[in-house]
């Protein structure tokens, strides 16, 4: 009888660990577009900053701009979770509190300050804007299903729908308004997050007026 052969080479990654260097690959593409432009900025760049080829940058990525997705969506699961426990009569801004940034998403992690001067970006980079707007047009379904969830109501439901489209659209004007704001000023890390939770406040707390 012929012995069985053992397998060779390398184990297959866990989904954990994808996610892990899809991350890393985010990092080190937003620094890499902010210290030298997207442009400039090639996927074997991308790849030597995190110790890997350009090929496995292509393959978790369609495109260099799409790298730093995983920074953009990275809250959207919490954010439903949260909008979920929403009680009734709660103000809104109070859901996410107290460390209502780094609940939603936007600045997690020691990337916090290049998120903004990478939002900055999807001003002048067409591409880069694509995903950015990409990103909350997949979370409004998602946000949509969690009102309803909520309320009570059919998944199809034109209320949540509306609901949804109004809170996604103030987290994105929240977020760009800060970046733009501070776009000639390096505050330091501190009061950089005060501001935007600051700023998100403001924006939840307009958007609950029509929740409610």
């Amino acid at each position: 009888m012929t012995a069985a052969r053992g397998r060779t080479g390398r184990p297959p990654l866990t989904e954990e660990r994808k996610a892990e260097i899809r991350l890393e690959i985010a990092r080190a593409a937003v620094d890499l577009f902010v210290a030298q432009g997207v442009a400039a900025t090639t996927g074997e760049q991308i790849g030597q900053a995190v110790g890997v080829s350009a090929r496995t940058v292509w393959r978790y990525f369609p495109s260099k701009e799409a790298c730093v997705r995983p920074l953009f969506t990275a809250g959207i699961g919490m954010i439903a979770a949260r909008l979920r426990e929403w009680a009734t009569g709660q103000p809104l801004e109070d859901v996410f509190a107290p460390e209502l940034t780094a609940d939603l998403g936007v600045v997690a992690g020691p990337e916090r300050g290049a998120v903004g001067a990478l939002v900055r970006l999807t001003r002048t980079e067409p591409d880069l804007r694509a995903v950015w707007l990409q990103t909350y047009d997949e979370a409004e379904p998602v946000f949509a299903r969690a009102l309803a969830e909520r309320a009570g109501l059919p998944a199809d439901d034109l209320r949540p729908a509306i609901q949804a489209a109004m809170f996604n659209a103030a987290l994105r004007a929240a977020v760009e308004h800060y970046a733009w704001r501070t776009a000639d000023a390096e505050p330091d890390r501190a009061t950089a997050e005060a501001e935007l939770t600051a700023t998100m406040r403001s924006a939840l707390a307009v958007a609950a007026a029509g929740l409610g």
